[in-house]
């Protein structure tokens, strides 16, 4: 069967799951046609030719050469919302910590242990210094409604809170998870102008690079408190450290600690926490391990961050899966290599940007000659025969 290279600690779950199909699964095999991995730096890895596709056990691809991958026709999969539970779980305790001094007070009262009878005189005496406003009836915003976002924004309903929320490219899905009481931001100044809260749920792109910046706290309300769960890189640093210098941001919770941010005051970070809990782990391994297998099995793709989603039950003798550059005439190419003698019993083509995959499954087996012919064709990444 397949054999699945892991890298970092994989939930055994995952691997369960490919080893009861027949994979062979660890981190010392060789040739391996996929790697299942979590947060290994693959910028600095040379991607071998046996290689078809990375699983990612998380959302997070910032650890995977995306653009080399697709030109050498290497699938790379995520594991979106799988995670979702966990996030959504630190952003409510993000609020609270970032409502009341609770580190703080939790600090102090180790201080005062060997004070003995005094201990319940001081509680009461310098408790108000770490108070803090509630949840109920403050405004949040959330900026991105994925999975996470979407699950952040019910929870703070239900808490009590006025929701706002802005994503220009909430999918269906995730609009059918979203309470209809969540206000539509038209614009993220919205979230900005009405919020005394803001959370960040958007991934990390050339579009949300420093999403934050000197510009947008300038139209926030005074004392907004901001927590993010996307990335470093979506806050300016330097930007929010004179934001929260001036009071302009009253506390900042992040999951992506660096050397500028735990500088700054009213800093609450913590070191990437937000899916770390068995629970996420197992549904994070699990969900990229059936990504990869049904890949390797049957050539169809979802969860996919480079190419479509692709997904055709299987006819025919046998298939032709091909990743292409998105150009015209491609799929009349492709067939014009295949012969008259061969029987096309169904097909799909699927583009996502600059790129494309084509599913061909056929009524005869192909020989390799052929399926070399199609693998010489201009704009051929990548072809296989299942």
């Amino acid at each position: 069967m397949f054999k699945i290279r892991t890298m970092n600690a994989i939930s055994q779950a995952g691997i369960e799951v490919l080893e009861q199909k027949g994979c062979t699964v660890g981190p010392e095999v060789e040739g391996a046609q996929a790697y299942l991995i979590r947060s290994a730096d693959l910028h600095s890895s040379p991607l071998p030719e046996s290689l078809l596709a990375i699983g990612r056990a998380g959302a997070g691809t910032n650890n995977i050469p995306i653009s080399d991958c697709t030109e050498k026709g290497i699938v790379v999969f995520n594991s979106p919302g799988a995670n979702a539970e966990a996030v959504k779980e630190q952003e409510i305790c993000a609020m609270v910590m970032a409502s009341r001094d609770v580190l703080g007070s939790i600090e102090w009262v180790k201080s005062i242990a060997d004070r003995g009878e005094e201990i319940p005189a001081l509680v009461e005496k310098h408790k108000s210094n770490f108070a803090g406003p509630e949840l109920l009836g403050k405004t949040l915003g959330v900026i991105g409604l994925g999975a996470t976002g979407s699950m952040v924004a019910n929870a703070a309903l239900a808490i009590g809170m006025v929701v706002y929320g802005y994503d220009p490219f909430m999918s269906i899905d995730a609009a059918w998870r979203l309470s209809g009481d969540v206000i539509h931001a038209d614009s993220i100044d919205d979230i900005y102008a009405n919020c005394d809260y803001i959370s960040l749920n958007v991934p990390y792109n050339k579009g949300t690079h420093c999403l934050l910046d000197a510009a947008a706290f300038q139209k926030m309300r005074d004392g907004v408190r901001i927590f993010n769960e996307s990335r470093a890189e979506v806050v300016d640093d330097e930007a929010m450290t004179e934001a929260l210098k001036a009071g302009k941001v009253g506390k900042y919770v992040t999951d992506f600690p660096n050397q500028v941010i735990l500088k700054a005051p009213n800093v609450i970070a913590m070191p990437h926490l937000g899916a770390c809990t068995p629970e996420s782990e197992d549904r994070c391994a699990v969900m990229a391990a059936k990504e990869l297998y049904d890949y390797l099995l049957n050539g169809n793709i979802k969860n996919s961050v480079n190419l479509p989603d692709v997904s055709l039950s299987r006819m025919g003798v046998c298939r032709l899966c091909v990743i292409h550059r998105n150009v015209p005439k491609m799929i009349n190419r492709i067939l014009d290599r295949l012969g008259a003698d061969v029987n096309v019993e169904h097909m799909i083509n699927k583009p996502r940007d600059a790129y494309a995959y084509t599913m061909v499954d056929l009524g005869s087996p192909i020989d390799e000659a052929t399926a070399q012919s199609i693998r010489s064709m201009e704009h051929v990444l990548r072809v296989r025969v299942i």
